[in-house]
């Protein structure tokens, strides 16, 4: 994935939870005569292979074959690996310690998918996993192949698009633990830190069948966590080049953001139509045609600023449903996690603690008690 698509979403790393129990589930689904074996066996078969090109840090560090420009960069994850257990209270276990070269561009390319009169995603759901709102792929072709099937079938708006990183929530560490990867360990400085503690943070907290409160509080500690390790551990300059990014990130946001309030409220048209109230496709179209041009004017301001940029091109070019429910589940309730910390005193601990405390009430009632901060 692109650092542009990085640098939209802050972090579009989705939890590719289908590992979760994978082997008891692959067990279970041939048992059952499933048709989902064939799924499961190549996110089975696909990790492995991933788990099998890692290798310790101290062993790539130690090798003369690896690149220059590489091992610098594998210090400062192992630096970020550390600062995350002792001063965001994330967990200390054998995560983030080997590093592998996937030498592809992803490491799995995700699918997801909406109606054309609505932002709600469909999902897919799984024995023993629960449910979700895409479904993951180690190949590329096969994740467009499924993409192609929904809109020609379905008739449904599809995004199809390169994660950089999963979490398999901890339940792998005895097999080495998540690794660096080759698709993530050059990000810019800040980034890269986003993206240890954002898939750390689904090691201490995962609620089943909620991935709205799952990928907002994951987002919530990389935003948090960045903050601290750019104010005690990154320079200067790091902290110049990430203000400028995230700059441009939040504009982008509010964008995105102000787009999807238009396009639910367009949405919200559909019971009313026999009342001649009017089509919220045509609405639809008009909300879209708005997104592009202010867009267009966003780029005019960073170019009469002095920095141009257009990395957010493409996505605004194949924005659709899909992609502006995605949006939604990742910054949705960070800011009732944001108050929550704050209420906590800035406390780590205090807030992980918290935050299990919510997973643990039903669904609605935790929304609702984070919604309730922000009043």
């Amino acid at each position: 994935m692109a650092i542009q698509k990085i640098e939209a979403w802050g972090s579009l790393a989705l939890v590719h939870n289908q590992f979760k129990r994978a082997s008891m589930v692959l067990v279970a689904l041939v048992l059952a005569g499933c048709s989902s074996v064939s799924y499961y066996a190549q996110s089975i078969q696909g990790h492995l292979s991933l788990m099998h090109a890692a290798r310790p840090l101290d062993d790539w560090l130690s090798d003369p074959a690896t690149p220059a420009d590489l091992r610098p960069r594998l210090e400062l994850a192992r630096r970020m690996r550390a600062f995350a257990s002792a001063e965001l209270a994330l967990p200390d276990n054998a995560s983030y310690h080997r590093y592998a070269d996937l030498k592809r561009s992803a490491a799995v390319w995700s699918v997801a998918a909406a109606p054309a009169d609505s932002l709600v995603l469909k999902t897919w759901c799984f024995p023993f996993v629960g449910c979700v709102g895409y479904r993951g792929y180690y190949d590329e072709a096969e994740a467009r192949q499924l993409g192609d099937q929904l809109r020609q079938q379905e008739g449904l708006e599809v995004a199809v698009y390169g994660v950089p990183a999963y979490s398999t929530l901890g339940w792998l560490n005895w097999m080495g633990g998540d690794p660096l990867l080759s698709t993530f360990i050059r990000y810019p400085e800040g980034e890269l830190a986003r993206m240890i503690f954002h898939e750390l943070a689904h090691q201490v907290v995962y609620v089943d069948d909620d991935t709205m409160f799952n990928e907002s509080y994951a987002t919530a500690v990389e935003r948090l966590g960045v903050a601290r390790w750019l104010a005690t551990e990154a320079s200067e300059a790091a902290r110049r080049d990430y203000a400028a990014f995230n700059d441009r990130r939040r504009a982008f946001r509010a964008l995105t953001l102000q787009t999807r309030g238009e396009l639910e409220k367009a949405f919200e048209r559909k019971p009313a139509l026999a009342e001649g109230a009017g089509d919220p496709l045509t609405a639809k179209n008009e909300v879209m045609l708005r997104f592009r041009d202010r867009y267009a004017q966003l780029k005019q301001k960073w170019e009469a600023a002095g920095t141009p940029f257009s990395g957010y091109d493409r996505w605004v070019e194949q924005a659709n449903n899909a992609s502006f429910g995605l949006q939604a589940i990742y910054d949705e309730l960070v800011p009732g996690f944001e108050a929550l910390f704050a209420q906590g005193g800035g406390d780590w601990a205090r807030f992980h603690a918290a935050v299990a405390e919510l997973a643990a009430q039903p669904k609605q009632e935790r929304r609702r008690k984070l919604k309730d901060l922000l009043r």
